[in-house]
């Protein structure tokens, strides 16, 4: 399955891509087992993804970066798709830099841009962003970590969960409250770097899937953050969070459409030689409408993916949240659709560890999850058609 059947890619989108899957074939694939068993954070991987100038793709010219306009999203989902296939938690290190950069690049002055987007650009610095706490998970508006004003720094108090980079990465953006009378009105979002007095990490989380990726607490305990590392300005910490998320989910939606379609592929290659009752198993009608099922899907999935990524480069972000938000519900309950259907085909077989499709269907899961439940992206575009609807309705 190749994502060329449904959308045209320019010839430097190629060029990634091509890049991003020999990467995958030939790096990641041999070792995605022992990383997965063992829990192994993949910088191997993220030296070749460097030296391949793939962390350069969703960040400006202007800041060593390749994209010349827009936001590089499209990039940054091909990148994650291609990596993702192979194996979904070692991509992560790639699209969850993407995702603390973002803030960055959609608030960040230029001379924030200039001191922290390039060393993420050449891949020598990773990033992560943080806004999960105990209390606050789909809630984002309960977080109650706080940075207080002290003269040229803030003070941040309290802690975050689920951080994924975390403990890896050197840049993190941070959403925090400045203001904690004023609820969600009153947060604001800093850049905080590893080695920060009073910055340090919980232990590395048991997860049931994505074992490559690190995902760690964050602990605050008077960690002073220089004023000048406030993105944007002090009360603006959810929309820039919201706005970070309208361009991210695309993402995660590419992260869910690469592990279905590797679960796909390797599906087909093992229907084409698994022999019951005589014949191949694909010559079974009931496993080619299984099959049939989860091609379309992952098909569909593509195009809104990539139809999304396209208007946010394009610049047309005023109501672009209810279709990320649609790439992004719509393409992990596809991964984990086509995951299990992989592995009941796949029968005793797609149980073991062995075989691919096992990780696979762990894997997905999370992209149900992260960066915003599916139940809250259908919250984002009921509220959206409410609106519609009064429109409408005039």
């Amino acid at each position: 399955m190749h994502e060329e059947t449904l959308v045209d890619l320019n010839e430097e989108q190629q060029t990634i891509r091509d890049l991003a899957r020999t990467i995958a074939e030939e790096k990641v694939k041999p070792i995605r087992q022992k990383y997965d068993e063992e829990g192994t954070f993949p910088w191997d991987i993220v030296g070749e993804l460097a030296k391949a100038d793939l962390f350069r793709v969703f960040i400006p010219t202007a800041y060593e970066g390749l994209v010349e306009r827009g936001l590089g999203v499209t990039n940054m989902c091909i990148v994650t798709e291609e990596i993702s296939k192979v194996c979904a938690g070692i991509a992560l290190a790639f699209a969850g830099t993407a995702l603390g950069a973002f803030p960055i690049l959609l608030f960040g002055s230029d001379e924030q841009k200039r001191k922290f987007l390039p060393p993420i650009a050449a891949g020598k610095k990773l990033a992560a962003f943080g806004i999960t706490e105990p209390a606050a998970g789909s809630d984002a508006g309960a977080i109650r970590t706080t940075a207080r004003r002290d003269g040229d720094d803030y003070v941040l108090n309290g802690t975050k969960i689920f951080i994924t980079n975390g403990g890896e990465a050197d840049i993190y953006t941070i959403v925090a409250l400045t203001q904690p009378e004023k609820g969600s009105r009153g947060a604001s979002t800093f850049i905080v770097e590893k080695g920060t007095p009073g910055f340090t990490f919980g232990k590395r989380e048991n997860k049931m899937g994505i074992h490559a990726s690190a995902t760690r607490e964050l602990i605050f305990d008077g960690a002073r953050v220089p004023a000048a590392n406030l993105l944007g300005r002090d009360g603006m910490g959810f929309l820039v969070a919201m706005k970070t998320f309208d361009c991210s989910r695309p993402g995660v939606a590419a992260q869910a459409l690469g592990i279905a379609e590797g679960a796909l592929e390797e599906t087909l290659k093992y229907v084409h030689h698994r022999q019951q009752f005589g014949k191949n198993v694909i010559a079974f009608q009931g496993i080619q409408w299984m099959l049939a099922d989860m091609a379309t899907e992952i098909e569909a999935a593509r195009a809104l993916i990539y139809n999304t990524a396209a208007r946010i480069d394009r610049g047309e972000t005023k109501d672009i949240g209810h279709l990320s938000a649609m790439a992004k519900v719509f393409a992990s309950d596809v991964a984990m659709k086509v995951t299990t259907d992989a592995v009941q085909i796949f029968g005793g077989y797609g149980y073991m560890s062995e075989y691919p499709v096992e990780k696979m269907m762990r894997d997905a899961k999370i992209t149900q999850i992260y960066e915003g439940t599916n139940q809250i992206q259908r919250n984002v575009i009921g509220g959206y058609l409410v609106k519609e609807a009064a429109r409408l309705a005039e």
